[in-house]
Parts: structure tokens; sequence; C-alpha cells
């Protein structure tokens, strides 16, 4: 991998998941289905299942690289029931494979990152919850590992701060995860529960990075600019939180009906001044690589010029 970024270098525009296209698609099956079957059929069923999945992420790979996308959330549905016994088992039946996989990504300078579903939540009080937290964290870790994926941020599993008042219990959670875990693991602020200021407190006192999104910023404080002074500071703050600054990673989204809209919108049409500074930008818009090419053509074209215009 590629730890090296001139000042004056771009930031990366990064794929979340799929395209509006079908270039990038996964299968999908619900629990309801597999439990029809018994348990020969099932592991059967994953297996084929897991296999496709794999060759689509490969696929996948090939599309970001034609595309010259050098950032790529991968989906956390990859592997179906992964953290049931029988899922893990098949999952293992994957490991060469899996491993060239993720070889070709490092290969091909796609950067690898996860953002595990809503169920995590490591603030919880009830035991049952983080249990059951810990289970997808560790079968996503695991999946990182199968990919041959390096633990460190570079290869990031991002997650939110889950039920809100609880920082310390958060940070104390955090500190004690299994290492496969606790060095890819980032916290991300959001609406509702954890601002960017109490994320940043989170991250600072377990010592892992921060992952900032500006929409959620303006969402919780009701601001009417990405431009805000607060957004530009939270940007060079979780910098700060980094253990490599050039790994930074941050999300974009827009509102969909209106600026301060939780909903996100199908293109990027507006960006915070600060995110020029940003090394690798997810961005979380409805029409994904469509977004990504209306950026490249407007917003980054804007970013090289100042650039130029500097030298």
């Amino acid at each position: 991998m590629s730890q090296s970024m001139s000042h004056d270098e771009l930031p990366q525009l990064g794929l979340v998941c799929i395209t509006v296209s079908d270039a990038v698609r996964y299968r999908a099956l619900t629990r309801k289905r597999l439990l029809q079957f018994d348990d020969a059929e099932q592991k059967r069923m994953l297996r084929e299942l897991y296999a496709d999945n794999l060759a689509r992420f490969d696929r996948a790979l090939d599309y970001c690289h034609a595309q010259d996308i050098r950032l790529y959330r991968l989906t956390s549905a990859l592997f179906p029931f992964a953290d049931d016994p029988a899922g893990a088992d098949v999952l293992e039946e994957l490991g060469e494979a899996a491993g060239r996989a993720g070889r070709r990504a490092l290969d091909l300078g796609v950067r690898v990152v996860l953002h595990p579903d809503q169920f995590v939540v490591l603030s919880s009080d009830s035991p049952q919850v983080l249990v059951n937290s810990l289970k997808i964290l560790e079968t996503h870790a695991r999946i990182l590992d199968l990919l041959e994926q390096p633990r460190s941020p570079w290869a990031l599993m991002e997650i939110h701060g889950g039920k809100g008042d609880r920082i310390e219990r958060l940070i104390e959670v955090t500190r004690a995860l299994p290492e496969a875990i606790r060095s890819r693991i980032a916290f991300e602020n959001d609406e509702y529960a954890y601002s960017a200021a109490q994320i940043l407190e989170v991250c600072r006192g377990a010592g892992v990075p921060m992952v900032f999104d500006a929409h959620h910023h303006i969402v919780r404080e009701k601001l009417d600019s990405y431009d805000h002074p607060s957004v530009t500071e939270m940007f060079w703050a979780a910098r700060e939180t980094w253990p490599v600054a050039k790994w930074q990673l941050v999300h974009i989204s827009n509102g969909r009906e209106r600026f301060t809209d939780r909903q996100h919108s199908d293109v990027i049409w507006t960006m915070p001044t600060a995110f020029r500074h940003a090394p690798w930008i997810e961005v979380e818009a409805k029409h994904k690589e469509l977004a990504i090419e209306k950026l490249r053509a407007e917003w980054l074209v804007a970013r090289s010029g100042a650039v130029e215009a500097t030298a």
C-alpha cells in the first residue's frame, strides 16, 4: 500500500458498496429462506453465495481500477450469516481465494474499508447487545484478515457510537477490544447520539481514529453552511486522531430536500472547503459513481486549479 501523499495531491473519492449501474452488485439471502433447508443444504447455499460474492468483489476491484477509484467501501453483507457456525465454517473454506482477492486490492492500490451495520452498539448497557456487537465485529475482522488486509486504520471498520451519554463506557469497551478489531476500529459522529465533539473525545480517550461526517455535523448543530468554522475545526481535530495523517478518511453527503435534511441526495452539490485537504472521502450519495463523476468534473477540477494557482 502507498503511504505517500504530497501536499498538492487531490482527494481520493470513494465508492460506497455498489454502483447505480449493474457493474458492482452483490447477491443477498434472507434468514427466512435459509432456514427452510436442512443443515447440509444451508451450507451448500452459503458456499455458492460466498464464492459468487467474492467473485463479484473481484469484479468490483476491476471496476474501481478502470475508473481510477482508489477507495472502496465493501458491503457488510458480502458473506451473510458468516457469524453463524455454518457460515463461519464456509467462510474458512474461502481462505485461499479471499487472500488472492485481498492481495489484488493492495496491488491495485484500492483501499478497502467496512461500515458494519447499526446493530453494533458498543455503548449498550445490555450484556447481550454487547456480546452480539462483538460477534459482528469479530466476523468483519476475520473477513478482513482473510482478505489479507492490514491490521491498521488503512483497512478501516467505521462505526457509530450507539447509545448516547456513554462516553466513558464507550472508551472503556473500545480499549478492551481484541487486537484484530481495535487496530482497525474508528468512530463516526452522527445526528443524534454523539456529536462530532463527543466522538472526538471518545476517539482521543480510546486512541482510535475519528471519521468526521460533515453532513451529520451540520444536521445535528443546525448549521446553514459546510463552511461554518466548526466544520473546519472538527476536520482538523479529527486528523490528529489518525496514526498516519494521510490515511484520514471523511464522509460527505448532501440533504435531499433541504440543506439540513438527513436523507441523502442523489449527487453532491456542495462541499466543505476544508475537504480540499482531505486525503480520502467516502461519497455517500444515492447515485454512487455518478456523484463521484460530478465531483471530479466540477469540484476536483476547481481544487486542481487552486493548487496550480498557488504553485
